[in-house]
């Protein structure tokens, strides 16, 4: 783990514990480092709105920092947030962000944040099923493993390897629709 996440995990797990100190610097460590996450992507007029969405995320971090997985890193799940607060402001001002050819490299360096925050979702998604069939959906859909490969790998056959997956991401897909339906409400 890099520094920033372990001292912001560690803050984070200082103050769920009732650090009060903790928490505050953790607040405070944590605006910084959004304040840079929100200007590298609001430009012109739009910068000026990323104190408002700093506030916006450390509101929402503060109300749901009961469903922060003590066990898993912290930085990807506050930039989750962070990420839901800025689609939520672009999508209210009918904005798409554009990035000179320039700039673009700072703009993918820094998605490996994301990225790691999206395979936490999916792993802790996939734990949700039933072991083999988180297995089977693992072997063919995120590793790309064939379908005969996974059926032999699990003595299974290829059929019941297919049915598996097929039942096994339709339940994934509704529990993700429920999942954003009770956030919506």
């Amino acid at each position: 783990m890099e520094p920033v996440e372990t001292r912001l995990r560690l803050l984070m797990l200082e103050g769920l514990a009732g650090d009060g100190a903790s928490y505050r610097l953790l607040l405070d460590e944590l605006s910084r480092h959004l304040q840079r996450y929100f200007l590298r992507r609001l430009h012109g007029g739009l910068a000026a709105d990323a104190d408002d969405l700093v506030q916006e995320t450390l509101m929402a971090v503060h109300s749901k920092r009961a469903t922060y997985e003590q066990d898993r890193p912290f930085t990807p799940w506050a930039h989750a947030i962070a990420r839901y607060k800025l689609l939520d402001y672009l999508r209210q001002r009918r904005v798409r962000p554009t990035v000179s050819l320039d700039d673009a490299g700072e703009l993918f360096a820094d998605d490996t944040v994301e990225a790691t925050a999206a395979r936490m979702d999916v792993e802790r998604l996939l734990d949700t099923l039933p072991p083999r069939t988180g297995t089977l959906i693992r072997k063919v859909k995120i590793e790309g493993g064939s379908v005969a490969e996974a059926a032999s790998a699990n003595g299974m056959s290829e059929s019941a390897v297919k049915v598996g997956i097929h039942r096994g991401m339709k339940a994934l897909a509704l529990r993700v629709r429920e999942r954003w339906q009770r956030e919506h409400e």
